[in-house]
């Protein structure tokens, strides 16, 4: 695997949530800076050395609503 993508929303409460697609992998932070360390540490928790993919995406997404 070269590449891992992350969806990336905003947390409920504050700071953001990030889920990988095809893999069991999440986790959260407060701010972007931590997002990103945060997403590194769980993509080397979760794959062996030799399958950790070189490229990580975070896709974000944010939900508006607005009134008619």
């Amino acid at each position: 695997m070269n590449e891992i993508i992350f969806l990336v929303e905003d947390a409920p409460e504050s700071g953001y949530i990030a889920r990988a697609l095809g893999e069991s992998i999440f986790t959260e932070a407060d701010d972007l800076e931590s997002l990103h360390q945060q997403v590194r540490d769980a993509v080397h928790c979760h794959f062996d050395e030799d399958r950790t993919p070189r490229i990580i995406r975070l896709h974000f997404t944010r939900e508006e609503i607005i009134t008619v």
